[in-house]
């Protein structure tokens, strides 16, 4: 599991995808989002711009990154 510090308020599911390394670019953070293949706390979610906050985790195929 990925531990993710969270610096302010909330970042972007997509920023945290490309500040975890798990995609190579915003583009691609985008395209696995509108696919389906990205989890917030267990449930699948398409939206890119989703605010991800301190106490949430978000799986990425065999990644799960746990925002504190």
């Amino acid at each position: 599991m990925i531990q993710f510090k969270l610096e302010g308020e909330f970042i972007p599911l997509i920023q945290l995808l490309k500040a975890t390394g798990l995609v190579g670019s915003g583009g691609d953070a985008q395209a696995v989002v509108t696919e389906g293949l990205v989890k917030c706390n267990g449930e699948v979610d398409y939206r890119k711009r989703y605010k991800v906050r301190v106490g949430d985790i978000i799986t990425f195929g065999e990644n799960k990154i746990e925002v504190i």
